[in-house]
């Protein structure tokens, strides 16, 4: 049974049984899991307006001091604009950027950059205030992905140490002693987007300060010339930015790494644990354990092919990933979005059905050429391997059998919950 097979009758089960339970509780009690009521007096969603180009220099004011530079550093000044603007003269508009006679774009998009784009072709299809500049949070990790792929050995064993554990922001599980081929640093960095991960890796990559240098100088190099690293983990940092233009074209190099393309869709591996802290007085063993990959499109959206979530509370959520339909390849990134009204995954599902939609050969500009001098990857985009060759540990149907298990022992958590509070609602 395939992985997504899986979740999806597990799913259905828990629906139906959850369901029952609320038919069951009647007035008793309001289920936590209960959608909200609309009402009338609540404000429509509206798309952020970007028509006035309020970012076309830099991303918006941040709202904490994770960008003041440490002392005696310099505030980092904008980033030049590029006359014309990189991929072509429409795509400097700062709204919505459509072909002559394109539909209307789906509703309820709350990203307030976007873009989508052939993944192969480098045609840019749709997009609004793609050359607008924000913070990319976590999806430039498929930068710094990029470099480590082409530098590091993969097959190389690295001691986790407790700078990595104490990384701030998302982890993977680093711990120290841990023992961890470079390849498991990079399922924990693309996968469930460690920042110890991406420290570990930076450590290898000559440290922070190097890292980012690196970093700034593929993506100018790329044409990436919205973009400026200031963390390799995503971390906002002063000068910190990107744009739904620039992702893109991150995204399309990386896809030109296979072992990029088979992270980005592989759902779940087992990671490495470590081994108990002498400093710590009882401490045991820590045991391996597995880690899933983040992203929603890949389970959600028939025919995904990958892709990088990110969030910080400066950047909100930010989104890159790639679907297949028809032979036909496309790539969708989203910038400063929320959760409401939709996932930032299901906003892109929404935005690659447009995109599908849209006859071959639309084009509103062009991402940079890579048909140029590279290194050894070489340009042609990578494919993920096909499912039936993954062989995650979820595959097995035993395991779907240990999914429904927990599925029913959590409907009869529920359902005892709330028939106990029904019985409180007796008592009154």
């Amino acid at each position: 049974m395939k992985i997504r097979d899986s979740r999806r009758r597990a799913t259905l089960r828990l629906g139906s049984a959850l369901a029952a339970v609320a038919v069951i509780a009647g007035s008793a009690a309001t289920p936590s899991f209960a959608a909200p009521s609309s009402s009338p007096t609540t404000t429509p969603f509206s798309t952020p307006n970007t028509d006035g180009c309020p970012q076309k220099t830099r991303p918006p004011a941040p709202i904490d001091e994770s960008e003041v530079p440490a002392p005696g550093e310099p505030t980092p000044t904008a980033l030049p604009i590029p006359t014309p603007p990189v991929g072509g003269g429409r795509l400097g508009e700062c709204g919505l950027v459509l072909p002559k006679g394109a539909p209307a774009v789906p509703q309820d998009i709350s990203a307030t950059s976007w873009q989508v784009a052939d993944l192969d072709s480098g045609e840019v299809l749709v997009a609004k205030d793609p050359h607008g500049r924000y913070r990319p949070a976590s999806t430039i990790k498929v930068l710094l992905a990029t470099i480590a792929l082409r530098t590091l050995d993969l097959n190389k064993v690295i001691i986790g140490t407790q700078d990595d554990a104490n990384a701030d922001g998302t982890r993977v599980g680093i711990g120290p002693g841990g023992r961890y081929t470079n390849r498991q640093l990079m399922q924990g960095l693309i996968m469930a987007s460690g920042n110890d991960a991406a420290h570990a890796i930076a450590t290898q990559l000559g440290g922070e300060a190097a890292t980012v240098a690196k970093m700034n100088e593929l993506a100018k190099s790329l044409g990436a010339l919205d973009t400026r690293t200031a963390t390799p983990s995503g971390l906002d940092g002063p000068g910190m930015s990107t744009s739904a233009y620039d992702l893109s074209v991150l995204f399309r190099e990386a896809m030109t790494i296979p072992l990029f393309a088979e992270l980005i869709h592989t759902e779940q591996v087992d990671f490495p644990g470590y081994p108990a802290n002498p400093k710590i007085e009882g401490d045991k063993d820590h045991p391996g354990f597995p880690i899933g990959n983040d992203n929603h499109l890949l389970y959600d959206y028939d025919g995904a092919i990958g892709g990088k979530t990110g969030f910080t509370d400066d950047a909100r959520q930010t989104f890159v990933a790639a679907a297949e339909r028809d032979g036909r390849r496309l790539v969708v990134t989203l910038l400063k979005a929320d959760v409401r009204p939709l996932r930032p995954s299901d906003q892109a599902a929404r935005l690659l059905d447009y995109g599908f939609a849209l006859p071959r050969g639309t084009s509103v500009g062009k991402l940079p050429d890579p048909n140029r001098k590279q290194p050894k990857a070489g340009a042609a985009l990578a494919s993920p391997p096909p499912k039936e060759q993954e062989t995650q540990p979820l595959a097995d149907e035993d395991h779907g059998d240990d999914r429904t298990v927990w599925v029913v022992g959590g409907v009869i958590l529920v359902l005892a919950l709330l028939l106990g509070a029904r019985r409180m609602n007796r008592r009154r």
